[in-house]
């Protein structure tokens, strides 16, 4: 009898561990749920994830809880996810620059690929290109030939170094073989009213952000290329880049969300339908246009692999550009 209770113990206790899961059968979610986010309360992650989380609790009965915790280009949230219980109970809501960091930093806290679990693609918003109307280009095409007549004269301005925006230039540079010289500013706000004076002649940043579109309405700024794939519905006359000479050019501001590596299967199942469903709502897609985000979603396989292509192609961006920040 002895002998049998303890063959029968390792069973025992797994069926019980399985029943406790928060993963087990309908259970999850039992409580509350975070959503780190890793910018500031505002901007268009945080309108994402926010727009996200209300479904959600709507949903599941449960709250969720937008967590925001600025710093380091994302760094300190996505530690935070990291080191959290892989239990479904803390997500990360993430922007490409969780793709970009592990190049520009020497060392990070986290793995961005065995420390996470994807679940599934969010959407992007695109960045724009635009000039002071007194530079003498037009198109891409003509901005091309001015920077190799004057190399390193011509400067744009960023909202940091390491941004989408920043390397969505330098990947530019590389491939039109010219030399433009990069001025950080604090924001998209300063970086726009820099252009706008004529501090500096181009500037890079989201076409939604500081009222980029009305300005380039309204002629005070000039749109050369989208760096994203299509045309925007917000700037309709502005080409892509794409479409200016250089076929397969798609720099985008990305979202996504994970998990922390290690959470159950059928949660994130759960968590990557439940998603996907409320991308699909009217009111959603409705709240989401007006800030031109672009809905796309994906599996967590596909997802997974699109973020390993991420990090290798801006590793090679940065490391040919020489960028780092310690």
């Amino acid at each position: 009898m002895r002998f049998l209770l303890l063959r029968m113990l390792p069973v025992a206790m797994a069926a019980l561990a399985l029943v406790s899961s928060p993963a087990f059968g309908q259970a999850y979610p039992t409580k509350p749920i975070r959503l780190v986010v890793p910018f500031p309360p505002g901007g268009s992650l945080d309108v994402i994830a926010r727009a996200i989380g209300q479904k959600l609790s709507e949903a599941w009965g449960q709250p969720i809880i937008v967590d925001n915790r600025p710093g380091a280009g994302g760094n300190i949230a996505a530690e935070v996810v990291a080191k959290s219980a892989p239990d479904g109970y803390t997500l990360f809501m993430a922007s490409n620059s969780f793709a970009i960091n592990p190049s520009l930093y020497s060392k990070l806290p986290f793995d961005p690929i065995n420390d996470f679990a994807p679940i599934t693609f969010v959407g992007s918003v695109t960045n724009v290109l635009i000039a002071h109307p007194s530079l003498p280009a037009r198109s891409i095409k003509e901005l091309i030939a001015l920077a190799k007549a004057k190399p390193g004269q011509i400067t744009y301005a960023s909202a940091g170094v390491g941004t989408s925006p920043h390397l969505a230039v330098e990947l530019f540079k590389g491939l039109a073989k010219v030399d433009l010289t990069h001025v950080a500013y604090k924001g998209v706000p300063q970086l726009v009213q820099a252009v706008l004076s004529g501090e500096v002649a181009l500037g890079s940043a989201s076409l939604p952000s500081a009222g980029i579109p009305e300005l380039i309405k309204a002629g005070r700024l000039r749109g050369l290329a989208l760096t994203g794939a299509k045309r925007s519905k917000a700037a309709p006359n502005v080409p892509t880049m794409s479409e200016s000479g250089f076929p397969g050019y798609d720099v985008v501001i990305w979202f996504g969300l994970y998990a922390p590596a290690g959470t159950p299967q059928d949660v994130i199942a759960k968590l990557n339908q439940e998603t996907i469903r409320i991308l699909s709502l009217p009111a959603v897609r409705e709240r989401l246009a007006t800030h031109d985000f672009d809905i796309q979603t994906s599996s967590p396989a596909e997802f997974g692999a699109y973020t390993k292509r991420e990090i290798a192609q801006w590793a090679k961006v940065i490391r040919e550009a020489g960028i780092k920040i310690e």
